[in-house]
Parts: C-alpha cells; sequence; structure tokens
C-alpha cells in the first residue's frame, strides 16, 4: 500500500488510554487477525476513513486529548494501531513531529507486530513514550502457520526492546490460540524471563475470527495455565485478558500440510488457510507467487466474535 490509510480514529479507554488513530494495512495475514477488515484493506474492499495529512491529523489529535472527554477518559497520548502501523513509518513520523509543535509533551503508543528491521525499530523507538509489541508464537513454523511470516525478526526486535528500552514497554502481548500457539508459550516465557523477569506480559483470549472463523475460542483454563507457565519460567509481571469459553467447531487436519510444518498447532493453523485457498507452505506470504490475489486477504469470515 504506497499511500498511508486512516481506517478510523477514536478516543480509546483500554490501557493505555488514549487518541487511537488505526491505520489500514499490514505485512501480515494471520488467520485469526481480529482486526481482519483493517488489516486486509484495500483486498477486502471493507469502509475506511482513508488518507489524512499529517498536520491535519496531529491538530486533531491534541485537540481530543485535550477536550472533555479525553479529559475525563484520562487520554494522555497518541496510540497509533491498524494494521501494522510500521509500514506507514514516515507518514506517523510527521503525524508525532506535528503533533509536538502544538504540544511538545504530547506521549505516543505505538502497536507492532514486531516485524520490522533493525533500522525501523530504532526509529521507532526514538519518537515512542510506550510500545506495545504483539508476539504471536516461539516456534517458526508456528508463526509461518499463523501469519506468514518467519518468527526471527519479531523475536531478535522483541530483544532487543527488552534490553535496550525497557523503559519504553508498556507490555508484551500474546493471543492465546487454543491448539495452534499452545505448545509456544512455555519456550516464549523462558525466552522473555532469561532477558529480565521483570518484563510486562499479558495473555490475551483468542475470539473466533477471520480465516479461525470456525475454532473455538480460548477456555479461562487455558489462559490460567499460560500465566502459570510465565510464573514458573520466571515472569512477575503477567496477566490475561479477554472472553473466554467461546465455542467452536472441531478442526480437521489436512493431509496437503502435513510434511510443511513440524507441530501440530502449525498444521492446525495451515488447515484453516489451506481451506480458505492459501496455496504455499509453509506458508511464506512475502515470497508466495499468488501474493498479489491471496484469496485469504478477500475472505470474509463467517463470524466475528
Amino acid at each position: 500500500m504506497s499511500t498511508p490509510v486512516v481506517a478510523s480514529r477514536t478516543l480509546h479507554p483500554a490501557p493505555p488510554e488514549s487518541y487511537t488513530i488505526f491505520v489500514a494495512g499490514c505485512n501480515f495475514k494471520c488467520v485469526g487477525c481480529q482486526n481482519w477488515t483493517i488489516s486486509q484493506f484495500p483486498d477486502n474492499r471493507m469502509a475506511v476513513e482513508g488518507y489524512v495529512e499529517p498536520e491535519s491529523l496531529a491538530r486533531e489529535s491534541v485537540r481530543m486529548l485535550q477536550s472533555t472527554a479525553g479529559t475525563l477518559m484520562g487520554a494522555d497520548r497518541i496510540f497509533f494501531s491498524g494494521g501494522e502501523p510500521t509500514i506507514h513509518l514516515p507518514f506517523i513520523e510527521k503525524t508525532v513531529d506535528q503533533a509536538r509543535r502544538l504540544k511538545p509533551n504530547v506521549k505516543v503508543n505505538f502497536d507492532t507486530n514486531g516485524f520490522m528491521t533493525e533500522k525501523s525499530l530504532h526509529r521507532v523507538l526514538g519518537f515512542t513514550t510506550s510500545l506495545t509489541f504483539d508476539i504471536k508464537a516461539f516456534y517458526d513454523d508456528t508463526m509461518r502457520a499463523i501469519s506468514g511470516t518467519p518468527v526471527g525478526p519479531i523475536l531478535r526486535n522483541a530483544e532487543i526492546v527488552a534490553r535496550t528500552a525497557s523503559d519504553k514497554l508498556w507490555e508484551y502481548r500474546i493471543v492465546a490460540i487454543p491448539e495452534v500457539n499452545e505448545e509456544d508459550m512455555e519456550p516464549l516465557c523462558q525466552f522473555l524471563a532469561s532477558i529480565s523477569t521483570e518484563l510486562p506480559v499479558a495473555f490475551l483470549a483468542f475470539r473466533p475470527n477471520y480465516v479461525l472463523d470456525e475454532h473455538h475460542g480460548a477456555t479461562r483454563e487455558l489462559m490460567k495455565k499460560c500465566v502459570e507457565l510465565a510464573r514458573v519460567a520466571g515472569l512477575r509481571n503477567v496477566s490475561y485478558a479477554g472472553m473466554t469459553d467461546i465455542p467452536g467447531k472441531k478442526a480437521v487436519l489436512s493431509e496437503e500440510v502435513e510434511g510443511a510444518y513440524e507441530r501440530a498447532g502449525a498444521k492446525l493453523a495451515a488447515s484453516y488457510a489451506l481451506s480458505k485457498g492459501c496455496t504455499t507452505h509453509p506458508r511464506n506470504c512475502g515470497d508466495c507467487p499468488s501474493m498479489s490475489k491471496c484469496p485469504l486477504k478477500k475472505y470474509i469470515p463467517m463470524r466475528s466474535c
């Protein structure tokens, strides 16, 4: 996507309270994406706001933070989310620069999937006050099956943030998808704890959505297990959130992906992707010959919980 597109913008009460700007487009095609209407734009042809000049967006952001509603909410920062804001990094940098011309001490949160170059990460850390960082898996085959991308850059960048900018880290966010990334939870917690036991980690309960619209949601027992695994690994600042126990259908593994993935959870996620038209396995969206005409990008889920 060459032109930065704002999908929507609003005061948002979820911590950190903010004026949140959702930008359209993403460098992932996650099978369980909760914001698929935004992330897969323009292929899914969903309605979005459109391009907004950085100067105008900055003025609006500062005005809303200083409004009565923003003050009562305790909103104290501009929050860039998506989609994946990194793909619009120059646009966001211009918006932040303009906002700080109007209000020099305005805070900024950057919500990211972590898939970027080290150079881009350092640019992000240069203007952010806080960072919310999604980690979807620990094993490469699980990550590819879920998102279509390798896990290496995400774990590398997660470690860079933990070691060099932990003061900016609001939290790592890990969506627990039953039967898909359960096997990744323990080594992921051990990985983070090996860097620092004080790192903030929030587990989020998967809700059926997008390509995983027929899958069942995370149970309360799974969420408690994730927290326990984190604490056993040594992490001290751990929590979980989200609606649990949403029913779904029992998934069936496809023999077509059997040899492309090692872990059962990866095979399950890949089977879902295959059923909706993903033909390259192991998934590798960056080099996929069908990237420009990917059926997944146009998939409309039967339900969004």
